[in-house]
């Protein structure tokens, strides 16, 4: 019986480093209890696509997504990267298992709306198998998702990792009490960006109101505390925003009712 679920996510400043890959490798095989880990990309998909002389193209900070691109960030992220690290795990002694969304029809998206921005095969979450969570948990299986999915009817989609690691962490709490890991290139939420030692250590609903009114949290932690802050509200027992070194000890962000 599963009695608690880590699920934790990590992107390009853990990827992009083979020394922190390894040390965040070790220190997420060694933790205890059932856990999932989501990963994003990094910039291999971006040096892929210039080899392939495929144009990249940004709105706002997020990929579009065309039919050529689908096929790199497809080999890349679900491909390479996960096995990669899938591999990893499985020397750390993790008995890892690499998804994708089709796999075992695990978890499905549908396509955003090309409105206002056409973002072409970009997908947002719509449902995450929790049965399927708890039988890979029954058999010691320690899932390692990329932030592929599909739509159930043949099509393939790129996804925002945090959302995907979000909704993982949703279906989660549907098998046994939750925590969600965001890893991050600081110690947490600061109030001054350019100052470790002014991490915040606890923001609740209340709290980040006051903190986004007075601009301490802006531009793109906004997303991220108000997606923890919906995954706690939904069932999620607490989400923490860290740097990846700190994975086994206490300090960063926890994001709490």
């Amino acid at each position: 019986m599963t009695d608690r679920i880590t699920v934790v996510k990590i992107g390009g400043n853990v990827i992009d480093d083979p020394a922190a890959l390894k040390r965040f490798v070790a220190e997420f095989a060694a933790l205890p209890g059932a856990k999932i880990l989501v990963h994003g990309g990094g910039k291999v998909a971006t040096r892929l696509a210039g080899k392939l002389e495929l144009e990249v193209r940004m709105v706002e900070g997020r990929r579009i997504t065309d039919k050529g691109m689908l096929d790199v960030v497809t080999m890349v992220y679900a491909g390479l990267l996960n096995k990669q690290i899938v591999a990893a795990l499985q020397a750390a002694g993790c008995n890892a298992m690499g998804l994708s969304g089709a796999d075992g029809n695990a978890v499905t998206a549908r396509r955003r709306s090309p409105e206002p921005i056409d973002y072409g095969f970009v997908g947002d979450i719509e449902r995450v198998d929790a049965g399927l969570l708890r039988r890979l948990f029954e058999g010691g299986i320690t899932p390692v998702f990329s932030a592929i999915m599909h739509d159930g009817r043949g099509t393939l989609l790129n996804c925002n990792a945090d959302s995907v690691a979000s909704a993982v962490a949703l279906g989660a709490a549907e098998v046994a009490p939750t925590e969600l890991v965001f890893c991050f290139e600081k110690a947490g939420v600061l109030r001054n960006a350019d100052d470790e030692t002014s991490l915040i250590p606890r923001i609740t609903a209340e709290s980040y109101a006051e903190l986004k009114a007075s601009g301490v949290v802006s531009r793109g932690m906004i997303p991220k505390i108000e997606n923890a802050l919906k995954a706690v509200d939904n069932g999620v027992r607490r989400v923490v925003i860290k740097h990846a070194a700190n994975l086994s000890n206490d300090l960063g962000t926890a994001i709490e009712r």
